[in-house]
């Protein structure tokens, strides 16, 4: 047995059944020894983005997993980790390192070195014995606390070494939970009931917690509206009477208005950054709950309260029971809210009807993601947005209906993280109708990784809004568009697409719109990768955004 082979049954040990990959790394022969099935992206920086996108769905067990070779391979990853870093995704980041006998020269590229700023922990391997206990410390880390990205590195000669062992001696990492201490979970019940208009913000942490049903039990018990972050866009169902959808970068309008009403805030799950796209952003003035599980968060962007560090299911119970024994009878109670969240979200919605139902042309990007939903049921699909005007227009209108049923990323935007996000949900959930929303922009940086859904009989459907310019950056760039045409650009992907190996079209009529979503979704379910270019306004219109409507 080789090292890389003992590696490779413990990844199986740990439930890995898919290992995103791009050569030259001898880990890959090894998986595919193994029963292992290895997927080999087109660049680096997407192959993180899939298996980031495989933890997401998957809930972060397994682990998402990505391995490639020192040097070029390692240095084109850095993006998409340094972007699962800022989203707290679980990858194990699988790295072949130099010979031992040169990887401290300089100035070669030092995996261990560099990558430490961008994961939960990193390590390096330089003996054959020391590979086990690496991994089990690795997949403790990706198991319990903060999740986040877990470097092990591998040097080339420990990785094709002799095992010093016959048996791989490695017993699958158990998960750890900490519950809320007794006494902030009772004060936060009462500031809770108290509170003249309380609201409950979650994030991500509820999902990977798998605390759903219990965050949608108190906030009914309470009768209390529900906000989510961008990156917990469906721990909550969007179309309950108390959601407010996500908050952010973009707002919808009944979301807004309860942020900046509300006079408690229970967040639970989330970091609470202090980061514009990612995270609501709390007005001066609320008094704060904040339930997460690593002490860093607490106190770091907002004065707080009550602090709570616990497992966000754990703490979501201790509350619905504290809350039951302070409410009369222990039953639910009525705030009248309700009734008042469907008014300004009627409201809201009317403000948008021309843009949501526009026959323009080109296409209105907001009528693309319209009809989208008409004929796509959310509890069938898997969504993701990308950066700049994709994500701002699908966020706010976008309603999620089942838990991870869309993928919300931000605090780290590049673009073109979608379609990697994408091809990997699709992995982690084959049954799932999974489409990624782009700009052309985007596609741009990333969108020849379409070929790796096609060749791998992956069937995701990207669609790409197609509006020949960067239309977001219409103030930043008016002098040097003006002068020099910097905002333009071309392409026609949908032939791009085919040339790639999968089925594409292109729609410039908006009544053809749903028809094309409907075909993309036909040939996903017959096996194949799709594309839809649909050729669209530079609409730059936002909701809530920076003062828009």
């Amino acid at each position: 047995m080789l090292v890389m082979d003992a590696i490779t049954e413990i990844l199986k040990r740990e439930g890995i059944s898919t290992l995103f990959c791009f050569p030259t790394t001898p880990i890959i022969e090894a998986a595919a020894a193994a029963g292992v099935r290895p997927i080999v992206c087109r660049q680096e920086r997407v192959g993180v983005h899939m298996a980031d996108g495989a933890a997401r769905v998957a809930n972060g067990r397994p682990a998402g997993v990505f391995a490639m070779q020192y040097g070029p391979g390692a240095e084109n990853a850095f993006a998409g980790i340094a972007s699962a870093y800022s989203d707290s995704t679980p990858i194990l980041l699988l790295p072949l390192g130099h010979p031992r006998e040169t990887a401290q020269m300089f100035p070669l590229f030092n995996s261990t070195r560099t990558y430490a700023s961008v994961t939960k922990q990193v390590e390096p391997v330089a003996m054959p014995e020391h590979a086990v206990p690496a991994l089990r410390r690795a997949f403790n880390a990706l198991k319990n606390g903060r999740p986040g990205p877990v470097m092990v590195e591998v040097h080339t000669d420990v990785m094709t070494a002799d095992f010093p062992h016959n048996e791989v001696d490695y017993t699958t990492v158990r998960r750890t939970r900490p519950a809320g201490d007794a006494r902030d979970i009772d004060d936060a019940a009462k500031m809770l009931i108290d509170a003249k208009m309380p609201i409950l913000i979650a994030g991500q942490g509820v999902m990977y917690a798998e605390a759903c049903d219990e965050l949608l039990a108190l906030a009914e018990l309470l009768d209390v509206p529900v906000m989510t972050t961008t990156d917990g866009k469906s721990a909550f169902p969007e179309d309950h009477a108390l959601a407010l959808g996500s908050g952010g970068t973009v707002y919808t309008g009944h979301g807004r208005h309860f942020l900046f009403e509300s006079d408690v805030i229970f967040a639970v799950g989330t970091s609470l950054t202090r980061h514009n796209i990612s995270t609501p952003i709390i007005p001066p003035g609320k008094r704060i709950i904040h339930a997460t599980n690593d002490a860093r968060d607490l106190y770091k962007a907002n004065d707080t309260a009550i602090p709570i560090q616990g497992d966000a299911k754990l703490v979501l119970q201790q509350l619905i029971e504290a809350v039951k024994e302070r409410l009369p009878g222990k039953k639910a109670r009525d705030t009248g809210v309700r009734p008042r969240i469907a008014a300004l979200k009627a409201e809201w919605l009317g403000r948008w009807e021309a843009k949501l139902r526009s026959q323009e042309r080109p296409i209105n990007p907001y009528f693309v993601m319209s009809e989208f939903m008409r004929v796509v049921p959310s509890e069938d699909a898997i969504v993701t947005h990308d950066s700049g005007s994709p994500r701002d227009q699908l966020l706010p209108f976008y309603v999620a209906r089942k838990p991870r049923g869309y993928l919300g990323w931000g605090k780290s935007h590049q673009l073109g993280t979608g379609l990697g996000l994408a091809i990997g949900a699709k992995v982690a959930a084959p049954d799932k109708f999974c489409v990624n929303f782009m700009g052309d922009a985007a596609f741009g940086m990333t969108g020849l990784d379409f070929e790796t859904a096609a060749r791998c009989g992956i069937p995701i459907t990207t669609i790409v809004l197609n509006n020949s310019t960067m239309a977001i950056e219409t103030q930043a760039m008016a002098l040097s568009h003006e002068k020099h045409r910097t905002r333009d650009l071309g392409g026609h992907y949908a032939n791009l697409a085919a040339d790639l190996g999968g089925w594409s079209e292109r729609v410039t009529d908006p009544s053809e719109v749903a028809g094309a979503i409907f075909r993309a979704r036909r040939v996903n379910e017959g096996g194949r990768a799709a594309l839809l270019e649909f050729i669209t306004s530079a609409e730059t219109q936002f909701s809530h955004r920076r003062g828009a409507a």
